[in-house]
């Protein structure tokens, strides 16, 4: 495709969807987010394994084979990926995902998975 055909359009990036502050919670269990203006959502470890878009579970998932998640599941790491959005690594050794801040914040505020 040259260049000179690719549409001239903004990222699907959303500025307004990266919080000032994100926490993980000291029992590993929850990610917090507070975005500006105050908005607040606290994200379990379950949830957000589950919720996990990577290659991986993209295809467990299709195959019928994506394990449920359990209860004792702890965040073991977060790391920026970016300015765009996070790698959070789980306490079953899943560190695949990336989680960009409009899909969190989709998430939080939506109830919406995978």
């Amino acid at each position: 495709m040259p260049l000179e055909s690719i549409p001239d359009s903004a990222p699907p990036f959303d500025p307004g969807s990266v919080p000032e502050t994100v926490i993980l919670t000291a029992d590993r269990a929850r990610l917090r987010l507070i975005w500006p203006g105050g908005d607040t959502a606290e994200l379990e470890a379950p949830r957000l394994r589950s919720a996990c878009r990577c290659a991986w579970c993209t295809r467990a998932r299709i195959e019928g084979t994506f394990a449920a998640s359990s209860d004792d599941l702890t965040i073991a790491r977060v790391a920026p990926i970016g300015d765009y959005a996070i790698n959070i690594a789980f306490s079953d050794d899943h560190a695949r995902g990336i989680f960009p801040w409009t899909f969190l914040r989709k998430l939080a505020h939506d109830g919406v998975a995978a």
